[in-house]
């Protein structure tokens, strides 16, 4: 579900393919993890293969990190964050969903 600021972002962004939410996992000096969601859009090198999908209601496509499919709730929504040139398309989650998706 993408919220009404979601849904203006979207219409005022088109993109050519699908966005991905994206999973990434940097581990830092002291042996610990620092994992990082993202709503991007698809590029070169991302193999198709590997997403698991999921659409808004009207029919948008998103191409899903396997590894946050595995923690995401079955229905999340979109929404947007940030100012001016740093407005982006992020996840609306509770607290309880945003701990498991990045610290479980």
């Amino acid at each position: 579900m993408a919220d009404a600021g979601a849904r203006e972002w979207l219409d005022a962004h088109p993109a050519a393919g699908p966005r991905v939410i994206a999973y990434d996992v940097h581990r830092c000096c002291g042996g610990g993890r620092i994992c990082q969601v993202s709503v991007r859009e698809l590029s070169r090198k991302d193999r198709l293969d590997r997403f698991a999908s999921g659409h808004l209601e009207d029919g948008t496509l998103f191409l899903i990190d396997p590894r946050a499919a595995a923690r995401l709730p079955a229905r999340f929504a979109l929404t947007v964050r940030g100012f001016g040139p740093l407005k982006h398309l992020d996840l609306k989650l509770e607290a309880e969903e945003w701990g498991t998706l990045l610290y479980e």
